[in-house]
């Protein structure tokens, strides 16, 4: 009666999972991890780099310190200088602008919009004459404080925070 320990613990072992079984979760896990987490936040860099190329003098901008100011010069690719107050200028790197708060038109397109009838090229889908997405009136800088919309365009909120 004396049977081998090898022979005993070859007999009652199973097949273990194979090398697709094993990676499967950790596969699975990777797929919602770029869905969920990293395309997004591609995205939300993308926009951001391109929201950085657009800033010209005029734009009224949020700095990643919660600074608001108005850009006065672009001094360089990565350099701005905002003034923040009556006659205080700051110089603020391009890249620690968290956002723009309010956009000024290219100067081509303030002309056009000065011989114009007060219509603008109505490019935002909406019923007044401003791009800027909402469905409010034609004031300039989008704020239609009295339209529909109520200003709650792009940055809306800190308009009416802002006063603006």
């Amino acid at each position: 009666m004396l049977i081998s320990p090898a022979y005993a613990q070859a007999a009652g072992a199973a097949a273990g999972p194979g090398l697709l079984e094993s990676l499967l979760p950790l596969l699975l896990i990777f797929v919602v991890f770029y869905f969920l987490l990293i395309r997004p936040q591609q995205k939300k860099l993308k926009q951001h780099k391109e929201m950085l190329g657009t800033i010209r003098r005029g734009d009224r901008i949020i700095t990643g310190g919660g600074i608001l100011g108005t850009v006065t010069k672009v001094i360089s690719d990565s350099e701005l200088q905002v003034e923040i107050a009556d006659g205080v200028k700051v110089r603020v790197e391009r890249g620690m602008v968290s956002g723009v708060v309010a956009k000024t038109e290219p100067a081509d397109k303030a002309a056009k919009a000065d011989n114009d009838t007060g219509e603008g090229d109505d490019t935002g889908g909406d019923t007044g004459g401003d791009t800027g997405g909402d469905t409010g009136g034609d004031t300039p800088g989008g704020d239609d404080k009295g339209g529909k919309g109520g200003g709650k365009g792009l940055g809306g909120g800190l308009k009416k925070l802002l006063g603006g």
